[in-house]
Order: structure tokens, then sequence, then C-alpha cells
């Protein structure tokens, strides 16, 4: 399943010379997969509510091109599998069709005391939650 998330860049996203900062591009990239989430269920705050907290374990990120000023940007969200205590999921950070920025994120799920926990159900793939084998 694939998710798609469109952004404007802003004057605040750029550094002096017209470009996305990289550093905003983890922004962007955050900002996708919490509409992914929240586009499959509820919002956030609502499994942080119940003690599910989704946590980055790895990221690789490739910038291919900048983005700059002005442009519209699309973030594209593959679900690459995994366990019921890590996820992997696949970013591509497009303009036009053109890709800019490529990454790998991988997720783990936390509770409330910040110990390892299984995914909830329906969150990524067909992960059955805590309690279900």
């Amino acid at each position: 399943m694939q998710h798609r998330f469109d952004l404007k860049v802003y004057y605040e996203d750029t550094d002096s010379l017209g470009v996305v900062y990289y550093a905003n591009y983890l922004r962007f990239l955050e900002r996708a997969r919490t509409e992914m989430v929240e586009q499959r269920g509820k919002p956030i705050s609502e499994w942080n509510a119940e003690g599910f907290n989704f946590a980055v374990y790895e990221l690789k990120i490739r910038f291919l091109k900048p983005a700059r000023l002005g442009d519209t940007l699309t973030v594209i969200t593959s679900d690459a599998g995994g366990t019921d205590f890590r996820h992997k999921l696949d970013q591509v950070i497009e303009r036009d069709g053109e890709k800019l920025t490529a990454a790998t994120v991988d997720l783990v799920c936390l509770d409330a005391t910040m110990a390892l926990t299984e995914f909830p159900r329906g969150v990524f793939g067909e992960s059955e939650g805590p309690g279900a084998h």
C-alpha cells in the first residue's frame, strides 16, 4: 500500500541558498508517516494515549537533488514489511515525478515506559498486535 502526502516548501524550510535545509527533509518524512498512520484508523495522539508510541529505530536517507523555495513536493510512503516489533517503510520525496530524496525508515513501538512492545493491529501490515500469536 502506498500513501501520498503533498506539501509546499516555505521560506522557513530553506537555507541561505534557497534550497531545503537537509534536516527539514526528516520533518517532511515524519509528517507523511503521521498522515499515513492517521489515515489507517486514528490520530497518533490516540495511539499514544493507549500506550503505543512509534519511534524511529534506524533511518537511511539519500539526497539526490535539491528542493527549492516554492516547490510543491509529494512524499510517497510504501510499506516494506516487518515483524510485530519492527517495521520498515520506504519513503521518496518527489517534485513533479522527479525523485529528490529516498529514505528507508525502520520503526519500533514503545509502551508508556519506553519498553519495546508489539505494534497494534492494523497500523502496519497485518500484525495482530499485543497478545496475539
